[in-house]
C-alpha cells in the first residue's frame, strides 16, 4: 500500500546494509519521509545515489556508538525541519563484520575482549543511546513508535554445527546484544506508555545475503519454511511495526523466521 506510512517520519540507523537498505526502499514506497544513518563509507554512498533525488529521503552520517554525534542527531533532523515519528534501532555489527578481510574467525576461546565490547557499544549501548534521545528530544511531545533490531538468535541457541567448514561462525557478542535489546524494548515499553510511545522488538531470521548453497541447505533444515527468508519478506513486518496499524502493540517481540522459533 503506497499510503501504509503516510504521515510517518521514519529515521533508521543501520541503514546501508541489507535489511537496512529495504527498509529504506519500501518504506519510501510506502509514503513515509525516511530519514537514513549509517557510517561513511560505500554503503553510505550507493543510499544517497539511489535515493538522493527523492524529496522525501534525506541521509546523515552516524556512528550509534559515537555518543556525542547520537546526542546531536535528532535536533540536527528537526533543525531541517523534519520531525521523526518512527525509530529503528537497526545498526549491529556481526560477526562477519569484525572478521575484516582475509581475517579467519575466531575461535570463542580466542575471541578479544575489544571485539566483544565494540559489539556491545554499537549494538546495545548504541540503542540504548539512541532511544534515550528519543526520551529527550521526541517521546511526549508528539506520539512515536520505536522497533528495536534483534534476532533469531535473541532468545534461541544457535546450532555451532552448521556452520562447521564455513568462512564465518555465529558470534557469542551478538546473541548477547540481540538479547539485551529485547530487554531493552520491555523496559522502555511500559516507561513511555504514558506518553503515548509504543516500543516493540522485530526478531529476523535467517536472510538470504549471498551465502553458499550448502549453507542455504544446512540452515533451511532448521526452518519451518525450509528456506532462509528474502529481506522483503522481514520489511513487510516491519512495515507493519511502523505503522498506525500497530497502534496497540507494545513490549512484544515478533517473530519472522519462518518457523525456527517454533521448533
Amino acid at each position: 500500500m503506497h499510503d501504509q506510512l503516510a504521515g510517518r517520519t521514519v529515521f533508521i540507523t543501520g541503514s546501508g546494509g541489507v535489511l537496512g537498505s529495504t527498509y529504506v526502499r519500501r518504506m519510501l514506497a510506502a509514503g513515509a519521509r525516511v530519514v537514513a544513518s549509517d557510517l561513511p563509507g560505500h554503503r553510505a554512498d550507493a543510499l544517497t545515489e539511489t535515493h538522493g533525488d527523492n524529496d522525501n529521503f534525506r541521509f546523515y552520517e552516524l556512528d550509534v556508538g559515537d555518543e556525542a554525534q547520537v546526542e546531536s542527531i535528532f535536533q540536527r533532523i528537526m533543525g531541517d525541519g523534519w520531525e521523526p515519528n518512527v525509530v529503528l534501532n537497526n545498526a549491529a555489527i556481526t560477526g562477519e563484520l569484525l572478521m575484516g578481510a582475509g581475517k579467519s574467525f575466531p575461535d570463542f576461546a580466542d575471541t578479544s575482549v575489544s571485539d566483544w565490547e565494540r559489539t556491545m557499544r554499537t549494538n546495545l549501548t548504541g540503542a540504548f543511546m539512541v532511544a534515550r534521545q528519543m526520551d529527550r528530544d521526541i517521546v511526549g511531545r508528539y506520539p512515536a513508535t520505536l522497533i528495536n533490531v534483534a534476532s533469531m538468535y535473541a532468545l534461541n541457541g544457535p546450532h555451532h554445527r552448521i556452520y562447521e567448514g564455513m568462512p564465518f561462525k555465529s558470534f557469542s557478542a551478538y546473541s548477547a546484544t540481540k538479547a539485551g535489546i529485547h530487554g531493552l524494548t520491555l523496559w522502555l515499553a511500559g516507561y513511555w506508555a504514558e506518553r503515548k510511545a509504543t516500543v516493540n522488538t522485530i526478531a529476523p531470521g535467517a536472510v538470504f545475503n549471498g551465502h553458499s548453497d550448502e549453507f542455504q541447505r544446512r540452515v533451511g533444515e532448521l526452518i519451518m519454511a525450509g528456506r532462509m527468508a528474502q529481506p522483503d519478506e522481514i520489511a513487510d513486518a516491519m512495515l507493519f511495526l511502523c505503522s498506525a496499524q500497530a497502534g496497540y502493540m507494545t513490549g512484544q517481540l515478533v517473530n519472522v523466521d519462518g518457523g525456527f522459533s517454533g521448533w
